[in-house]
């Protein structure tokens, strides 16, 4: 082994112990936490949709009457 691959192993390793203490010092949500915040995000999602389909059905009827007035 070359000096160069040496020190790339003993990066990763040193790498993956550091990740490792870093994630027992997370605080994981709950799992009612994690419900809530998934419910959330689909209802926002939801009603993003819902608001661009409703942009995107006004702009085609507006477009619609133009091309009915210029015909």
């Amino acid at each position: 082994m070359t000096q160069e691959t040496t020190q790339k192993r003993f990066n990763l390793l040193t790498y993956l112990r550091e990740s490792k203490e870093e994630f027992s010092k997370v605080t994981w949500p709950s799992r009612k936490e994690t419900f809530r915040y998934s419910l959330l995000i689909i209802i926002g999602c939801t009603i993003l949709a819902a608001f661009i389909a409703f942009l995107d059905w006004t702009f085609t009827l507006g477009l619609n009457k133009l091309i009915d007035l210029a015909s």
